[in-house]
């Protein structure tokens, strides 16, 4: 399958670096069906919130592939390989978001997670929570990360992606997945130690069928009801 490359806008990448993450000033979620008529490669209908001008993936694209090393399972993961096969549930994370936003995307991955369990269709699903920070989210912190909410890092069905460095991360999120790029500070010797930084990090969910076709972005992903969440996964997953 072909992918697609998306790359950022002058106007998104001009943002300035603040503490914490960003979200709630940048729109509305992907959700809601606007009516019947949708992707033929699509579950969904067509969402409520037309996102296809956006630079990054929105409903009925083809959501492009990265390949990385799972630091837990020690297994290098593909995002295309889970096509013909699972339904995909990916978020972007850093475990010392200072706001919670991190850990309330972390969250609806794991209720969902949960669910998938509860209801049998657990094989049928993955979960990708991909760093943006890997000089601090070592396999230790994300696994105390991990156990703090619950999740079953355990399962063949989740997996956290590190890329080797920042500026790898920085690439992948703004040129592969079109996401604003982030603007960074960051005071650290070579050794890492002392890292001082902040992230502007935005809240996005992206729900990918077993056809790698783009069902929904949740541009507030760290707020979208979770009961709405687990319904549009286990819809995706059982049509």
């Amino acid at each position: 399958m072909d992918r697609r490359t998306y790359l950022g806008t002058a106007g998104i990448t001009g943002l300035t670096s603040i503490a914490g993450c960003l979200g709630e000033a940048l729109g509305g979620n992907e959700s809601g069906d606007a009516g019947d008529a949708g992707h033929p490669d699509a579950v969904l209908g067509p969402p409520e919130t037309d996102l296809s001008a956006a630079t990054h993936p929105s409903y009925g694209d083809e959501y492009p592939s990265v390949t990385l090393p799972d630091p837990l399972s020690g297994e290098t993961i593909s995002v295309e390989q889970f096509e013909g096969d699972r339904t995909v549930l990916m978020t972007f994370i850093y475990t010392n978001c200072p706001d919670g936003m991190c850990p309330a995307l972390t969250l609806r991955l794991q209720r969902a997670q949960q669910a998938a369990v509860e209801n049998g269709y657990e094989d049928e699903a993955a979960f990708l929570a991909m760093t943006f920070d890997p000089e601090r989210d070592t396999a230790e912190q994300l696994r105390t990360f991990a156990d703090r909410r619950s999740v079953d890092y355990e399962a063949d069905n989740w997996h956290f992606l590190r890329p080797e460095r920042y500026e790898k991360a920085q690439s992948i999120i703004g040129e592969t997945y079109g996401l604003p790029e982030e603007s960074l500070k960051k005071n650290y010797d070579h050794e890492y130690e002392n890292v001082e930084y902040t992230f502007p990090h935005l809240p996005y969910i992206f729900l990918v069928n077993e056809a790698g076709i783009v069902e929904r972005m949740y541009r507030k992903g760290n707020s979208v009801e979770v009961s709405r969440l687990i319904d549009d996964f286990e819809t995706v997953v059982n049509g």
